[in-house]
């Protein structure tokens, strides 16, 4: 009952973003304007998604060094099939069955390699903090004279969010330092749940803080954040790419503050950021650049199928290999949830 009323408020969402994101919108013209876009500009974005699965693969992989030797083609398969399920299934599932459908391949705790997952959305935060600091002090002086409010609240939000990221990164250096910290710590449970809960739940924290062994590193702790870069350099290089198709009139380091737009959109837990990721493109490429409305929704349309086409359709192809169809992806997902802490 639980999860239908979750899937019920995903869908209202969904549904309620993309009627925002289409209001007042010229469906005809967004139609011209999608197939009036440059084609070349548009084959560059689309590959750029395919180079950034196998940044993403890489940098994973190098991640996962310190728990044990996994195989590119594992880890690979693994990324595509996670990402898949996350353009599929509500609430970013794929970030769970990604470590989990690996464990099945190799020999791989899916704690351990779930905490490298939340090591690389730190990582993933803190990148994209920076090329945004940089947009705001130092590329974007053009936009901070013609929409002053909006720019100022862009600074504050990435401020913001950088204080919160680094505290976070502190916190998961501490816990990986003394991995039996955080078991200590919930066995004082004991004294109010269940003795046998705390126990499990002692057992299940100690082995999660083990997993983040690589930040005990520093030397690898840098160059994992180092992969960040050319990862995310990609993904605005896509961004720029379907922009430039459109012919909008945004300079490449621009795509930095639309990136940064659009990993506030993306956070919206609907399949696929089906309409955040939409309302926060359309916003962004208008507000901030002039970009006419029509085509900011043509623009948002053709960026958001390139960024999960790719990874949906390996996805799919690596999950029927080993004979998951979409109900065995849900599945695998409701057992990922219950059992990867385990």
């Amino acid at each position: 009952m639980r999860s239908h009323a979750r899937t019920i408020v995903v869908l209202a969402l969904a549904v309620g973003l993309v009627a925002l994101f289409l209001r007042n919108v010229d469906l005809v013209r967004v139609c011209m304007d999608i197939l009036h876009a440059r084609p070349e500009w548009l084959a560059l974005s689309l590959a750029t998604a395919f180079v950034n699965l196998v940044i993403r693969a890489l940098r994973w992989q190098y991640l996962l060094e310190p728990l044990g030797t996994t195989t590119f083609a594992n880890v690979f398969r693994a990324t595509a099939v996670g990402f898949a399920a996350t353009s599929l299934l509500p609430a970013r599932a794929g970030e769970v069955i990604r470590p989990y459908f690996l464990a099945r391949h190799e020999q791989m705790s899916a704690t351990g390699a779930f905490a490298t997952i939340i090591l690389e959305r730190l990582l993933d935060t803190i990148t994209v903090l920076i090329l945004l600091a940089s947009y705001v002090f130092v590329f974007g002086r053009d936009v901070a004279f013609t929409n002053p409010a909006g720019f100022k609240a862009v600074k504050w939000a990435g401020g913001s969010a950088g204080v919160i990221a680094l505290a976070a990164l502190v916190v998961l250096f501490v816990l990986a330092k003394d991995p039996a910290r955080l078991g200590r710590t919930i066995e004082r449970l004991a004294q109010v749940v269940p003795s046998a809960l705390a126990a499990l739940l002692a057992k299940v924290a100690e082995k999660f803080a083990r997993g983040l062994v690589a930040i005990r590193q520093p030397v690898r702790l840098l160059s994992a954040l180092a992969w960040s870069f050319p990862l995310w350099l990609s993904i605005c290089l896509g961004i720029w790419s379907v922009a430039v198709a459109f012919r909008f009139a945004i300079p490449f380091t621009g795509s930095f503050l639309l990136l940064a737009l659009l990993v506030l959109g993306v956070a919206v837990p609907t399949p696929g950021a089906v309409g955040g990721f939409h309302e926060a493109f359309r916003i962004g490429a208008t507000v901030f650049f002039g970009a006419p409305d029509s085509a900011a929704v043509g623009a948002a349309i053709v960026l958001h199928l390139f960024s999960i086409g790719p990874s949906l359709f390996l996805g799919l192809v690596f999950a029927a290999q080993v004979g998951l169809n979409l109900n065995g992806i849900r599945r695998l997902s409701h057992q990922a949830e219950q059992g990867h802490t385990v």
